[in-house]
């Protein structure tokens, strides 16, 4: 949750995420702080690389948890919840989940209580429809691969 608010105070977001919005603040932050308008050197390049690394990190984090990118991946996201789970790590309010098709969500705000019950659970991913998928913001971070 606190990369959440950070990238959204960055790009000045106030509640939902406006894709036209971020796309027009986004190339306007990278313009200011592209690295190539800095003296090589000097300490605002430096400062300026760091910036727009975040930059773009902010922008692809801030797509990706956009309303309208989830309506428009919810049949994807639907079908890959049906899936068995395969993997799950926690690390503060953040869950990772894996799937048997190869995709990997984050949900966030997941605290460690409900985490134990998930890890308890022997009906892993009943559990996980019950009480995180629909109740969680969440965002794909890994695509299934594709055999050929």
């Amino acid at each position: 949750m606190k990369r959440i608010n950070e990238y959204k105070k960055l790009f000045n977001v106030e509640k939902e995420i406006d894709l036209k919005q971020l796309k027009s603040t986004y190339r306007n932050l990278v313009k200011a702080w592209h690295p190539d308008k800095f003296q090589a050197g000097d300490e605002k390049a430096a400062e300026a690389e760091i910036k727009s690394k975040q930059i773009i990190d902010g922008y692809h984090f801030l797509v990706s948890i956009a309303p309208e990118t989830k309506a428009a991946n919810l049949d994807e996201y639907n079908e890959t919840i049906n899936t068995p789970i395969i993997d799950w790590q926690h690390k503060g309010m953040l869950l990772e989940i894996t799937f048997a098709d190869g995709n990997t969500y984050e949900f966030f705000g997941v605290n460690k209580a409900l985490y134990i019950k998930l890890c308890q659970s022997d009906k892993l991913t009943r559990f996980a429809k019950r009480n995180i998928f629909n109740t969680f913001l969440y965002r794909k971070i890994k695509k299934s691969e594709v055999l050929a």
